[in-house]
């Protein structure tokens, strides 16, 4: 399907005699949120209804906007009846009406082999609308193995802000602005190691610090850091990690995820101890050549500038703002297609209990 020319398509779903279209988020995490908020904006602005759902409403309920819709139970998202599930995650329940989207909850960062990592097919998934060629083109070997899901090439909805023009930001920022993210996984999560380096970078050196870190991380990890804020280092906690990457120079990581949103601006990242680390990344390993890595990437050296450009380019070359219209196109399209041109999806008692429990639903 050419997305870019197709358009929205007239699926019929929800069960308002087809003149109002239905879609349900599912959401399990906060990151989830700014995933599928532009996506949102665009089904609304045309008309039609979406519908939250979430595993564990009583940590995601107080980040729900009064005008969104939330379902509490399983007999209300059936009642809804949406024709399309969003999930930013790896699990959905499979007894959900709809047309089952996966959009990601990050782009590939290589914390681990693809097959148990971000290429793991978990047998929930009509379609998956990936985010460049890096996860396009796997995606697309999988599909033709197992038959049984689509794959639409669209971008990344959470990215449309990202290149929204603001024509009041231009304004001079004081000093230039560290963004340090990292993972929670223990044995990739460079915060420990890091912590008192950055203390006494942001205690002496010219730089404003914004510390925002994954919402699993150890809450030691981030008390520590909390107690460190002053004028020049401020950790953020939020479900819409965008307006950082816009403030931010420079980010500092390890092997987050969130690298490669940043690296879409064009701008340089310093990582600690990256697990893959490339020509497009200024890795170090010791928590001592933080400061002058930083000085360095601040440079914007032509080579490293270059490789950048080249990664950005492989793993979300959209630079439109339109990856919101690519997905719900293609979800469009998928609905009145329908499925049954595939193989059926393989049932997996574990994943499905799993799912199940995961919202204390255990009903047929």
């Amino acid at each position: 399907m050419d997305i870019e020319t197709s358009g929205i398509v007239e699926a019929k779903c929800g069960d308002s005699g087809g003149s109002l279209r239905k879609y349900l988020f599912f959401i399990s995490q906060l990151y989830g949120f700014a995933i599928v908020r532009p996506l949102q904006d665009l089904i609304v602005s045309r008309g039609d209804e979406v519908a939250w759902f979430f595993d564990n409403p009583e940590k995601l309920l107080p980040n729900l906007r009064p005008s969104e819709k939330f379902l509490r139970t399983v007999a209300e998202v059936r009642a809804y009846n949406p024709c399309a599930v969003f999930v930013p995650g790896n699990v959905v329940p499979d007894f959900f009406p709809g047309v089952k989207v996966e959009l990601f909850h990050g782009f590939h960062a290589r914390k681990r082999s693809g097959e148990r990592g971000h290429f793991r097919i978990r047998n929930f998934f009509d379609l998956y609308c990936t985010q460049g060629p890096d996860t396009t083109l796997p995606f697309q070997k999988l599909a033709k193995r197992h038959g049984f899901f689509e794959v639409v090439e669209t971008g990344w909805p959470k990215m449309d802000p990202l290149f929204e023009i603001y024509t009041n930001a231009t304004s001079k920022k004081k000093r230039t602005v560290v963004l340090l993210t990292s993972t929670f996984t223990p044995r990739l999560s460079g915060a420990p190691a890091l912590f008192e380096t950055v203390k006494q970078i942001a205690e002496t050196g010219p730089w404003k610090w914004l510390v925002n870190f994954h919402p699993k991380m150890p809450s030691e990890v981030v008390q520590k850091y909390k107690s460190i804020q002053s004028a020049k280092l401020v950790f953020v906690e939020t479900d819409d990690i965008i307006p950082l990457l816009k403030a931010a120079d420079i980010m500092v990581s390890d092997t987050s995820s969130v690298i490669s949103e940043f690296l879409l601006q064009n701008k340089p990242v310093v990582t600690f101890r990256n697990r893959a680390p490339g020509p497009h990344l200024i890795n170090i390993t010791e928590p001592d050549k933080l400061k002058e890595s930083i000085s360095y990437a601040l440079t914007q050296p032509e080579s490293l500038m270059r490789e950048i450009k080249g990664y950005s380019d492989n793993i979300h070359p959209y630079r439109d703002g339109r990856s919101s219209i690519r997905v719900l196109a293609a979800t469009d399209w998928f609905v009145v297609k329908g499925r049954g041109y595939l193989k059926p999806k393989p049932f997996n008692l574990i994943r499905s209990l799993k799912a199940r429990r995961q919202i204390g639903y255990y009903w047929l």
